[in-house]
């Protein structure tokens, strides 16, 4: 665990002041190879865009977002908690846009991430967690030590932000 950053959930009456330095971290990693959506390059027009969407669903109390902050006050990471699901899956969440800034990668920041994300989750009164994430990248260590299970991968799902294809692992995760 890094004591120099905490994580917390972003509120409705303060996401917008995030949408800043979440671009930050969001344009790093895709610039960074992280295959998140996106594709290069990627202006800030289009990252200010995507966590405007964001804010509006933490807003309407659809997601959850959770911010990894330095001690220096830098936002070094984000996950968000998908909450608003279909009718008949009121007790599942997904987990979505898992990023660390390159500069604080393997300093413990996505676990910190995961764990809040989990408690926030439970919280919510969910039970069942999905995701997924580029099979083979450094992500799917993190989900294995974090307790989640693989569903299996689908070749040649998504694009790398070079346009080149890359499969996707997915994964679920049952709280108790």
């Amino acid at each position: 665990m890094n004591a120099a950053v905490t994580v917390r959930r972003i509120g409705p009456d303060e996401v917008s002041d995030y949408i800043d330095p979440l671009s930050d971290v969001l344009i790093d990693c895709v610039e960074g190879g992280a295959s998140v959506s996106f594709m290069l390059p990627i202006s800030r027009e289009t990252a200010g865009r995507f966590w405007k969407q964001v804010a509006d669903g933490v807003t309407r109390d659809e997601r959850i977002l959770l911010v990894a902050e330095h001690t220096d006050g830098r936002v070094v990471g984000t996950v968000q908690v998908v909450t608003s699901q279909p009718e008949n899956q009121p007790h599942r969440a997904d987990i979505a846009k898992m990023l660390v800034h390159r500069d604080a990668r393997r300093q413990g920041v996505a676990q910190q991430l995961m764990t809040a994300a989990d408690e926030a989750a439970r919280a919510a009164g969910k039970s069942v967690l999905v995701l997924d994430t580029v099979t083979g990248g450094d992500a799917e260590r993190l989900y294995a030590r974090a307790g989640w299970e693989k569903v299996g991968d689908v070749p040649n799902y998504a694009l790398m932000p070079d346009g080149s294809l890359c499969g996707t692992t997915f994964y679920h995760k049952q709280l108790s």
